[in-house]
């Protein structure tokens, strides 16, 4: 069953996914004989993965087996399917369509590797444009409004296989929380008449309390109002609405920014889990004069409460200040 089911009080929706529960729970798992089980992601293990719809590959290499550094396949045990979406079902009171949209497994490395910032920035820059390139193709189908990358890394994240890997997921409608932002920057730029995310990042170049790393085009800070701890945010210094647009020195001078906060995060705090999220414009909004794509980097230090659940609001022990001055205090 793979269903997209919307609460009848707030109209959030909840992918209603079973077979996600025959996912492989590999992380640190062994067999009955006290070996490690094979991980399909390395090297040579080609064949249990789904057919592979994007890799970079050496010359005279053949898909789905060795040659390639990235790997992008479809998700064995999919949260959606990829399929229209269908007429909406009603149950009474309730209403609900078909889960439809398409979700891959973007697979960083043919080593196996369990930490991103292990990878190196050669590396991490193959994997932004692998999301690049995949971002681009599934734009061409008008099925699917929005692209969502994320990261689960470590079991606390979410991850059910300790290879290091990321994931992507095309729907037919925007996220909820994709669609408060757009809200909050339509609202910010019909006041202002300037992007917010645009004045976000004069304002943390100019007080520089919050501010880790800065490049030539790109900036990293702690949030003002952080939700958790160590919570980091990537941006364009220029207005960028859609992720897709970058180029390839975008691509590989934002792998070194991504590389340095993920190392800092990694001293800092001894290897945490973390996820990291994507957010960029819809597919159908690629000019938006009022949003900018962005990296949210959010390690798990602390876990998400009653008081969290029961308001939507949160409580973050550690202050930004204290957090973005801690790592830029962290020796590389």
């Amino acid at each position: 069953m793979r269903e997209f089911r919307k609460d009848v009080i707030t109209g959030r929706c909840t992918i209603i996914s079973t077979d996600r529960a025959k996912r492989p729970q590999q992380l640190f798992r062994e067999n009955l004989s006290g070996e490690a089980e094979p991980c399909p992601f390395c090297l040579g293990n080609e064949h249990q993965t789904p057919p592979e719809v994007l890799a970079y590959r050496t010359p005279s290499t053949q898909p789905d087996a060795p040659g390639w550094s990235v790997r992008v396949v479809p998700n064995k045990y999919p949260a959606v399917v990829n399929d229209d979406p269908g007429a909406c079902h009603s149950d009474g009171l309730y209403q609900s369509t078909r889960a439809a949209g398409v979700h891959e497994v973007i697979v960083e490395t043919p080593s196996h590797v369990k930490l991103m910032a292990r990878l190196g920035d050669q590396q991490i820059a193959a994997v932004l444009r692998a999301y690049h390139d995949r971002m681009l193709e599934l734009k061409k189908d008008t099925r699917w409004r929005y692209v969502l990358i994320y990261k689960n890394q470590g079991a606390t994240a979410g991850a059910t296989l300790e290879h290091a890997h990321s994931q992507l997921i095309a729907l037919p409608e925007t996220p909820p929380s994709v669609v408060e932002e757009l809200h909050g920057a339509r609202v910010y730029f019909s006041s202002m008449g300037r992007c917010v995310y645009c004045d976000i990042v004069q304002h943390e170049l100019c007080d520089r309390k919050r501010l880790i790393a800065e490049s030539e085009r790109f900036i990293a800070f702690c949030p003002y109002a952080s939700r958790f701890p160590y919570e980091t945010w990537i941006l364009p210094k220029h207005h960028a609405p859609t992720f897709e647009c970058t180029d390839g020195a975008e691509c590989d001078e934002l792998s070194r920014c991504l590389n340095e906060i993920l190392i800092r995060l990694d001293r800092a705090l001894a290897d945490p889990s973390l996820n990291y999220v994507l957010h960029s414009s819809p597919l159908d909004e690629p000019a938006s004069i009022y949003y900018h794509w962005h990296f949210e980097i959010l390690p798990k230090v602390t876990q998400v409460a009653g008081f969290e659940w029961g308001s939507g609001s949160f409580i973050n022990p550690v202050a930004p200040e204290e957090a973005a001055r801690l790592m830029r205090e962290v020796v590389l």
